[in-house]
């Protein structure tokens, strides 16, 4: 199939303004705690990169990246759980933050948190840029939530179809092109 991008659904000021507020949230949330913020890759890491600079000096933050993988080049999920970075650090009594691009089926993040808990954190906590709940399949909520948005498949700020149009700064839903 050929994709298009379409429409802007989320404008590159309303992210702005999101992640400021995300960030402040969970620097009172986490005031005078070490946070480890966990990005996952490769969909996370711009949004997770100005989240973690919009979190203020109250909280002391280290960074780690996971990669997984569930999409391939499809714009629908497998189902299918791979990790294919795993943390460089230990997170056993420590306070974690798990940074996702979206979250859809929630199968990827369901497996992930399971993952990390058997760990022992001192607390584990989910961030999503984006949350499609019509999608939502496998039992798990989000603690911090940019926007929840309608079920359609989207790209910018991050978030790829077939690793293209992460670089653009609005998050845009995509649209086939028919191939006649």
């Amino acid at each position: 199939m050929n994709y298009k991008v379409g429409d802007v659904l989320i404008s590159e000021e309303d992210i702005v303004g999101k992640v400021k507020e995300l960030g402040e949230i969970i620097s009172g949330d986490y005031a005078g705690e070490d946070l480890v913020v966990v990005g996952i890759l490769r969909g996370a890491a711009i949004f997770m990169s100005d989240l973690v600079r919009s979190i203020d000096e109250r909280v002391n933050v280290s960074m780690d990246f996971m990669s997984v993988s569930s999409y391939g080049a499809s714009t629908s999920s497998s189902g299918v759980v791979r990790i294919n970075k795993d943390l460089d650090n230990v997170i056993k009594d420590k306070h974690v933050l798990i940074v996702e691009d979206i979250v859809d089926t929630g199968l990827t993040l369901s497996y992930l948190k399971r993952v990390l808990l058997e760990r022992d954190p001192r607390s584990l906590a989910l961030c999503s840029l984006l949350d499609k709940k019509e999608r939502r399949v496998a039992d798990i909520s989000v603690d911090y939530v940019g926007f929840d948005i309608p079920d359609l498949f989207v790209v910018g700020y991050g978030l790829d179809c077939a690793e293209r149009w992460r670089n653009l700064r609005s998050i845009y839903s995509v649209e086939t092109i028919s191939q006649d």
